[in-house]
């Protein structure tokens, strides 16, 4: 498959979406709303549920199923206050001492003039810094796109996994091909280049883990993270290895 391939796949109408791995996944989830600044931003759902015997905060970029739901959830891209309510979530799973999932589908953070008013650049920087230190484990999955900052902004982790079909890049191949040759049909030239699938990113250990898309895929994400978050390790070990695992990326070996 190439790899304008594994971005129409990515973004194939009827693939299950962040509400689908929550509920068949994650028990007794609970939602909570807003960013006690502004307002409560569809595109991102966030809350408390259990995993397991463990209790978990569940954060997770909602594109929606039809035209209702997509226009509810802005298509996945998520404006400031998505950000700082999954930033919220992310401090009182700190307080609480319990594990954060992010389930990351996004074409890239909304870059309206209201949300760029409002802090947008801001927002994702916050949530950088903050799950730099984050003294709680974090894993983050990329389950469809996986597209610029505003993935980023839920994928400073612990490890990110990928779905084989999933994509995670700076930059959508329209977008690169649209700046680099002013041309959008180079789009299938412009994926192979961007270096943006699951193979990819695994070979450069950008991600630490690929997920078959096959008919035990829930229950296969439900195993790995209860067999990843049963690893005890202490605060310092936590963020020292968080830190370590980004600055190798692209480092020369």
């Amino acid at each position: 498959m190439t790899a304008y391939e594994r971005v129409s796949q990515a973004r194939a109408k009827g693939r299950a979406t962040t509400v689908d791995y929550i509920e068949n996944i994650i028990g007794n989830f609970m939602e909570m709303h807003g960013d006690r600044r502004f307002a409560d931003d569809g595109s991102i759902i966030a809350g408390i549920g259990t995993l397991g015997d463990m209790s978990v905060t569940v954060i997770g970029v909602e594109k929606g199923k039809n035209v209702k739901e997509r226009g509810l959830r802005n298509s996945g891209s998520a404006h400031p206050e998505g950000y700082r309510k999954a930033l919220r979530q992310m401090k009182l799973a700190e307080k609480f001492c319990r594990p954060v999932i992010c389930f990351v589908d996004t074409p890239g953070a909304f870059c309206g003039v209201g949300a760029e008013e409002r802090g947008q650049g801001q927002a994702i920087a916050e949530n950088l810094m903050e799950m730099m230190t984050l003294k709680t484990p974090i894993i983050s999955i990329v389950i469809g796109e996986g597209g610029s900052g505003g993935a980023l902004a839920l994928a400073v982790a612990d490890e990110v996994w990928m779905l084989e079909n999933s994509v995670y890049s700076v930059i959508s191949p329209e977008g690169c091909a649209a700046i680099l040759w002013k041309d959008g049909s180079k789009a299938n030239e412009a994926a192979e280049c961007l270096k943006l699938t699951a193979e990819d990113l695994l070979k450069f250990e950008v991600i630490e883990k690929i997920i078959p898309e096959d008919e035990k895929i829930f229950k296969t994400i439900k195993q790995e993270l209860i067999r990843t978050f049963e690893k005890n390790k202490s605060e310092k070990e936590l963020t020292e290895k968080r830190y370590k695992r980004f600055r190798k990326i692209g480092a020369p070996k």
